[in-house]
């Protein structure tokens, strides 16, 4: 288990975290004066406002930046960072909706349309069984599935692989769910929740502003549905991850606004476990005017998430999306959490990821060592760790010169 368990929190995380934090930022005086005042803020553990999180994308050392998140980031995980083993498997491309923004969604008569049925599902998380302990699971819309066909699909897989957690379906297809099946959206959870359902992933928050919904993904679920839905899930007992989308056609007014909505909504529920933003791919999508994130904005992006979203515990540099070069950086930028192994992927692959897929624990580990951090691996809800050592590399004999 992870040295010093018993004095963290169920989130990993030191339980006098606001403590440690107002020892680590005392000295105010060795920060940059236009950051004084938010450093006095966040040593008192009081939210950001919005105008606090203009200064800090405006801010222009982003070195700076990325060292004040780092000390929010430590206070709470000292260098740990976290991992699990997992997979990704997109249950079908088939969907009703075609968001701008999608590379993955597929009309049901496209000749690579796919739907996977409750048996080649299951036979599906069985090919990796052996080496994960979640499955992630998000897909289309698919026009004739209700919520029956979902617990088929978790009841079925956890009874044959108990083992396994089931992190699965975005707000819009509890949403959709809820129509096919004429339930409410709460309804559909807890039944799902009944059959295995372990969290939501939080993905589909795009950025919660319905003026950029209307141009991006027109037709999803609203903002305020999809924090319904979420505060749904955490009332009944199920955590779940939350998103942001950046990149397209907002302004950054617009990202803080959606992350003081879901810190509101956090302050409610306490439900969100993980922060997860990533910027549009824009490769063989439909949005050309769309912006496009560099690797310092990406870096600036998360470190201004660890410091706005004071009460959500994890931030994650999600590398099936940035890559593994950013998401190392990214780990001395505020972010604590990597994802996983993930195996196999095919949403963030199609719009353009280039991230490699043949990663195991010991790859992973490597990488966050190389961040001059400790690799932990943990479980789906954050409630289960192990410092993880990757085996040594295998030495190699070198051939004696010619002489």
């Amino acid at each position: 288990m992870v040295a010093g368990v018993n004095a963290q929190n169920g989130a990993g995380e030191h339980a006098d975290w606001p403590v440690r934090l107002h020892q680590r930022l005392a000295d105010v005086e060795r920060w940059s004066v236009p950051l004084q005042a938010i450093v006095r803020k966040l040593a008192r553990n009081e939210p950001l406002t919005l105008e606090d999180g203009m200064v800090l994308f405006e801010h222009p050392n982003l070195p700076e930046l990325g060292a004040l998140a780092n000390e929010v980031r430590e206070a709470r995980f000292d260098r740990q960072a976290f991992f699990n083993s997992n997979v990704h498997i997109n249950q079908t491309n088939v969907c009703v909706l075609a968001c701008r923004f999608c590379a993955f969604r597929r009309g049901p008569k496209a000749s690579d349309a796919y739907a996977l049925s409750v048996e080649a599902y299951v036979e599906d998380v069985g090919r990796y069984a052996h080496a994960v302990d979640e499955v992630h699971s998000v897909g289309g819309l698919h026009p004739e599935w209700d919520v029956t066909h979902y617990e088929a699909m978790f009841r079925e897989t956890r009874q044959r692989y108990p083992s396994i957690s089931i992190k699965a379906l975005t707000a819009v297809e509890i949403k959709h769910l809820a129509q096919r099946s004429n339930l409410s959206t709460k309804s559909v959870l807890q039944r799902l929740k009944d059959a295995g359902l372990t969290s939501l992933p939080g993905g589909g928050a795009e950025i919660l502003d319905d003026d950029i919904r209307a141009i991006i993904c027109n037709g999803k679920e609203s903002s305020a549905e999809y924090l319904r839905i979420h505060r749904e899930a955490h009332e009944i007992g199920l955590p779940s991850n939350c998103t942001m989308l950046f990149g397209t056609v907002e302004r950054l007014e617009q990202r803080l606004q959606h992350m003081i909505s879901l810190r509101e909504l956090q302050d409610e529920t306490n439900g969100f476990q993980c922060f997860v933003p990533y910027p549009f791919l824009p490769d063989h999508t439909r949005l050309p005017e769309a912006q496009l994130s560099t690797g310092s904005e990406i870096l600036r992006t998360i470190a201004v998430s660890r410091l706005m979203l004071n009460n959500l515990p994890h931030i994650k540099a999600y590398r099936m999306n940035i890559g593994d070069h950013l998401a190392e950086l990214a780990l001395q930028y505020g972010a604590d959490d990597i994802d996983g192994t993930v195996q196999k992927e095919s949403i963030m692959h199609l719009a353009g990821s280039t991230a490699p897929l043949d990663h195991n624990r010991s790859k992973l580990a490597r990488l966050i060592q190389d961040a001059n951090c400790v690799p932990v691996q943990r479980n789906t809800t954050y409630s289960r760790f192990e410092n993880y050592v990757p085996p040594a590399p295998v030495s190699r004999r070198a051939l004696p010169m010619a002489q």
